[in-house]
């Protein structure tokens, strides 16, 4: 099994990045994981470019990540009270063609962390949002990080509850592609 993470934030150092590690970490034994690190590398979405002849590299390889990925973890910042642009524009590469797109059906997950006490609420709700309606099959719920500055410790989160939570969540998720494998 493999866990395609897209981190939003492109900051390498960033808290977001440190709770994608922190979530990896939590998974269980045997399954991978894989983050796509170009995201800053995706041309704004246009359907001027999503013709085979004209699609960027970099787009047909996040489709194809996807496309082999079990399941996704979306990890986002938030921005102006939203998730940032760049994991925006990656969702609306991977939506495409509609019908046959690569997220379909994709079980998936949202976390976000943040330097606000408000756990960047508003961005992991967009991204649930933003996933579901782009045809993945997301946990609706989600882990939040506040005060994110502090909130890591030698790589874990410092807070045990939140830790497990932390922990359940990503678990669900590759619950989730088990169970789907098993009714199948």
């Amino acid at each position: 099994m493999n866990v395609l993470v897209l981190v939003g934030s492109l900051r390498a150092g960033s808290t977001n990045r440190q709770l994608a590690d922190a979530a990896v970490a939590h998974l269980p034994q045997g399954v991978e994981s894989t983050v796509f690190e170009r995201l800053a590398d995706l041309p704004h979405y246009s359907e001027e470019l999503d013709h085979d002849d004209a699609l960027p590299q970099v787009a047909r390889d996040l489709r194809e990540a996807v496309a082999d990925a079990d399941a996704l973890l979306l990890v986002t910042p938030e921005y102006n009270g939203s998730m940032p642009s760049a994991l925006k524009n990656a969702v609306d590469w991977v939506s495409r063609p509609r019908g046959a797109a690569a997220i379909a059906g994709k079980p998936a997950a949202v976390l976000g962390a943040s330097g606000s006490p408000r756990a960047a609420q508003w961005a992991r709700e967009e991204g649930v949002k933003v996933l579901t309606v782009a045809g993945a099959a997301v946990l609706e719920d989600t882990v939040g990080v506040g005060a994110s500055f502090q909130a890591f410790e030698e790589g874990r989160l410092s807070d045990a509850d939140l830790d497990a939570a932390l922990r359940t969540l990503v678990r669900r998720l590759a619950g989730t592609v088990e169970d789907a494998r098993s009714a199948a």
